[in-house]
């Protein structure tokens, strides 16, 4: 165990939480590197605080781990815990682990001659967020399970998480007692385009979908799109609101009852505080996760330079037409026209033009020799089924379960369910 770990223990009706702060280095290839904080939160049940260990990984990027108030927060932590602790950790930049902010005291020695991220200049603030993809996450959970003294655990890997956790069986195979991803399967290899094309058709499809049920809204999408275009489209804080950027209330589109969040929002008088409010919440990429924008498509980036990969994918159909929505797709003008993500922008810049290192190892994916199990969205918007298929057939034991019956975040709508479902097909209790 690290010497100067820190580890606190307290209750919540039905649980025993465990909190650990870990040192981590920034760079783990440097052994003279300054330290991050790793921080992370075990769940128990009190009755089974000997049991094997899962560990959440989050969606994101960006994110920090779910916050349990009690057994059912979130919805699937009751199934979790009757067989395990539930590790949730805060990704490196995220929560309490040293997060990624303008004015978050730098680690001392991070960055020749600044404190804090907003003093640094662009080629520094591009160089130190180079170290929070996933395999340096993967590497601070190694450092955090040999801390915990245990030989192996589990992974249940949300979206990006299923990225890292893909990462993990790559690069640490034999630290993995079992492997479990919902809606998190990325594709193996450099070329990134063709995955955002078919996220662009697959939000173009949802649209037409949506204006077809409520015919009404479409006009209203095209009224606001005027607005935004003469920019008169503005959020509660005076923020305009750009074409490209109203665009991203697709998003809406890939979770459960999507639909009917965008058509009450759309359903809003746009003069109105409540129109404003919503829009700003509906939105993605915001200052509160800076990582979730400026590093977003490095999570892709298996030995490539991403070069706005999403919008260099974005059909001509798509660009003349404001009513065709996006999904996780990062815009350059984003870091214009928002405020806290504009001191970011030079770096964005840097860094969508850095060449990111492999993250994936075919070879030693193929032979990853780990139980596991997906949960694969029929249709994600956001991770491709056809991708999540190719790169699942490189992992011998890996199980596939397909289905149309949850969206993106089916991990959370479905209560217990699609967790119950994965572990019963990981240990082969039933057939996908």
């Amino acid at each position: 165990m690290s010497t100067d770990a820190h580890t606190h223990t307290w209750t919540l009706p039905g649980l025993e939480v465990t909190e650990v702060t870990l040192p981590v280095p920034l760079d783990h290839a440097d052994p003279a590197s300054v330290t991050l904080d790793l921080f992370a939160r075990i769940y128990a049940d009190p009755d089974g605080t000997d049991r094997p260990y899962l560990v959440y990984l989050q969606g994101g990027p960006g994110s920090e781990a779910p916050r349990s108030v009690g057994p059912d927060s979130p919805p699937w932590l009751a199934r979790a815990l009757r067989e395990h602790r539930v590790v949730m950790l805060d990704q490196r930049g995220t929560g309490r682990s040293t997060p990624v902010g303008l004015d978050v005291a730098l680690p001392e020695g991070a960055i020749e001659g600044a404190a804090t991220l907003r003093e640094a200049s662009a080629a520094q603030q591009a160089h130190y967020l180079t170290h929070f993809r996933a395999d340096a996450i993967v590497r601070d959970a190694e450092l955090l399970r040999e801390h915990l003294d245990v030989p192996t655990w589990s992974l249940l890997g949300q979206s990006f998480g299923g990225f890292t956790t893909l990462r993990y069986l790559s690069a640490a195979a034999s630290s993995v007692q079992t492997a479990l991803f919902t809606g998190g399967i990325p594709s193996v290899g450099p070329d990134m385009v063709p995955v955002y094309r078919t996220t662009w058709d697959g939000m173009a499809a949802r649209s037409e979908r949506h204006w077809a049920r409520f015919p009404e809204d479409r006009d209203r999408m095209r009224a606001l799109a005027d607005r935004a275009e003469a920019g008169t489209l503005r959020l509660p804080d005076g923020q305009k609101v750009g074409v490209e950027r109203l665009r991203r209330i697709g998003m809406l589109l890939g979770r459960a009852q999507g639909q009917e969040q965008l058509h009450y929002l759309l359903g809003l008088d746009p003069d109105s505080p409540a129109f404003a409010h919503d829009l700003a919440s509906a939105l993605p990429f915001c200052g509160r996760n800076p990582i979730y924008a400026v590093i977003h498509e490095s999570c892709w980036a298996d030995g490539t330079v991403t070069n706005w990969a999403a919008e260099r994918a974005m059909p001509e159909a798509v660009r003349q037409d404001p009513t065709l929505l996006a999904g996780e797709h990062v815009h350059q003008e984003l870091f214009t026209e928002d405020p806290e993500l504009a001191p970011f922008a030079e770096a964005a810049e840097l860094l969508a033009q850095h060449q990111w290192p492999r993250l994936y190892d075919e070879d030693a994916l193929r032979a990853a020799d780990v139980p596991g199990a997906a949960a694969v969205y029929y249709d994600d918007a956001y991770v491709p089924r056809e991708y999540s298929m190719a790169t699942a057939a490189l992992l011998p034991r890996l199980r596939t379960w397909v289905t149309s019956e949850y969206e993106h975040g089916g991990l959370r709508s479905s209560g217990q369910g699609v967790l119950d479902h994965l572990l019963d097909l990981a240990k082969g209790r039933r057939e996908a």
